[in-house]
């Protein structure tokens, strides 16, 4: 389990990037979804000891992971959003040099490790291309591959699907399901669907506070009834902000759509939302910048 109490970090500038952040992880797919610049890569970097925050703590397991870091690198997997590699080097020959690096000394282990790798996440028959001729979607499955390297018990994912196109979002998601299953997983993302895909537990970070957490079905239920749609021209966008909470638009047939978060029917014209994990997460920020 992941352990994580009063964790705040303030860039030397004077940035609060996290601030009191407690979050529990248990075994399983977790997902942290927040906009751009809600803090995320700032706490995936901490919790991977890549930097170290101002004040508070993070325990895997016995691990007191900013006194020990070696202790969690030793069972960690990481994929940054940006990862870099050699591009004229194979998938087979680069995550065999990333296996020595991760201490697999032995020759024989180390090729039974890149073998069963490659074809975990099916790049087995590419092996032999250089990395600079992989698409999108291949990197990242060679990301997760070199993250996989020594068995991991927790492994960190920030941003892994942006850019992929579908096919590969999907492979690439459930080859993070399969891992899943028996190791703590945190899914870094902005992408709703990622999480209401994947994720049994969940948790919204924004300005670098935990806005709400719990299992995406909860959460999505809470707010039955309490979501309504309405197609509306584009001229009265604004009239309806003043009126009405609007929690999110989107534009279809060139008209607008809206979803407002009412107690009851907040007028004319609306219509009951499904009140799906989109809902939850745009009504949560929406609440918390009426707060600020």
């Amino acid at each position: 389990m992941l352990a994580i109490e009063h964790l705040t970090h303030v860039y030397s500038n004077g940035t609060r990037a996290l601030d009191d952040v407690h979050l529990t992880v248990d075994k399983g797919m977790f997902g942290l979804l927040g906009p751009n610049g809600a803090g995320k890569s700032t706490l995936m970097r901490s919790i991977a000891t890549l930097q170290t925050p101002t004040s508070g703590s993070i325990r895997f397991g016995d691990i007191d992971v900013i006194a020990e870091p070696e202790k969690l690198r030793a069972t960690l997997g990481y994929l940054p959003q940006d990862f870099g590699v050699y591009p004229r080097v194979s998938a087979h020959d680069m995550l065999d040099h990333m296996a020595v690096l991760k201490g697999v000394a032995n020759a024989a282990d180390r090729r039974q490790t890149v073998e069963a790798l490659l074809h975990q996440v099916n790049l087995w028959d590419v092996r032999k291309k250089a990395l600079a001729g992989f698409s999108g979607g291949m990197r990242q499955r060679f990301g997760i591959a070199q993250a996989l390297i020594g068995d991991p018990q927790l492994i960190i994912v920030d941003e892994p699907t942006a850019g992929l196109d579908p096919e590969e979002r999907n492979r690439f998601l459930n080859l993070l399901a399969e891992i899943g299953e028996n190791v703590v997983v945190i899914l870094s993302t902005h992408i709703v669907e990622d999480v209401a895909d994947l994720c049994p537990q969940m948790a919204v970070l924004a300005g670098g506070k935990i806005l709400l957490k719990g299992a995406p079905s909860d959460l999505m239920h809470a707010l039955d009834g309490k979501v309504w749609r309405k197609t509306i021209g584009k001229d009265e966008l604004e009239a309806h902000r003043a009126a009405h909470e609007v929690i999110s638009t989107r534009l279809f047939a060139g008209r607008t759509v809206i979803h407002v978060l009412a107690d009851g029917r907040p007028g004319d014209g609306f219509e009951p939302a499904s009140g799906g994990l989109e809902d939850v997460y745009f009504s949560t920020l929406s609440t918390s910048r009426r707060a600020a």
